[in-house]
């Protein structure tokens, strides 16, 4: 842990001036170090939705997690959240029941999309797939809501996924 933090520290300045795809980089190393060792779902999640949320300045940084047929929330960082989303409902259930990220460039496109909040304008939604299950079970979600139009791509997707894993 003294080490995520150091790490944190150390490159905190050149981080404003990395591109995006760098800016991953070092978050998926600093999301591992913050990992290992540590077998807690809920403080992981807690310490990687902080690490997230504050490295790049997301409008909302969470999960959400699978409990009774439902998505409850889990820890975040930012406003107050919707505490229970439907199967299929929503961006976030919509991810769960496709078992695949969605990147939404305008959430006010996006049919059936729950307004947590109306600050909210784009959004990606990562499935948490559990690691040692043989079929596509997934244990939560990982939502990011941005107040930007179109803030996400295949890089933010591509580096989240790899994100989530280390949670499965």
């Amino acid at each position: 842990m003294k080490f995520a933090v150091n790490l944190l520290e150390q490159f905190q300045n050149k981080f404003l001036i990395m591109n995006k795809k760098e800016q991953y980089e070092l978050l998926v190393r600093q999301a591992a170090s913050l990992a290992d060792g540590e077998t807690d779902l809920i403080a992981n999640m807690a310490n990687i939705s902080s690490l997230l949320h504050f490295a790049m300045g997301f409008w909302w940084t969470g999960f959400y997690l699978v409990r009774e047929g439902l998505l409850v929330l889990g820890p975040y960082q930012g406003p107050l959240a919707c505490t229970r989303i439907g199967y299929g409902k929503g961006v976030c259930g919509s991810a769960w029941k496709a078992s695949e990220t969605i990147v939404v460039e305008d959430v006010e496109k996006f049919p059936g999309h729950i307004a947590c909040s109306s600050e909210s304008r784009s959004e990606i939604v990562v499935p948490i797939f559990k690691r040692s299950s043989e079929k596509k079970e997934i244990l939560g979600v990982l939502d990011i809501d941005s107040r930007d139009l179109a803030t996400f791509d295949s890089i933010d997707k591509e580096y989240l996924e790899k994100i989530v894993e280390l949670l499965g």
